[in-house]
């Protein structure tokens, strides 16, 4: 026989679970445990969430964005890594705007010979 709520007959484990779930006093931080890192493999964690990155870089990007209290050393260190950052994605800008243009040409030059 299904309860009041649709949720069958226990629906009282679940309000069970959802206060074990939050009177634990677990020191992780649930984001960092959406992540898997293998043992070998280097990871740069975030010093206030936890969450591990591949790259230095991406972490420092990742403090700046996320968090916005940042010391001295973490905003410089946010600031190069976002001058880096746009200077990958302007380079990857003209080098796709290229690309675009050349292929764009080689199907005009293509219809105009086959056409």
């Amino acid at each position: 026989m299904r309860g009041e709520n649709g949720a069958g007959g226990d629906a009282g484990t679940d309000e069970v679970r959802r206060l074990d779930t939050a009177t634990t006093t677990d020191a992780r931080d649930p984001i960092a445990d959406r992540y898997e890192v293998p043992p070998e493999a280097t990871a740069f964690a975030c010093p206030r969430c936890g969450r591990p990155f591949a790259r230095e870089r991406h972490r420092d990007l990742h403090l700046g964005q996320d968090h916005g209290d940042l010391g001295p050393d973490e905003r410089a260190a946010y600031e190069a890594a976002r001058d880096g950052e746009t200077d990958n994605l302007r380079r990857f800008r003209i080098v796709s705007l290229g690309l675009l243009v050349l292929l764009y040409f080689g199907f005009l030059l293509l219809y105009a010979v086959a056409g």
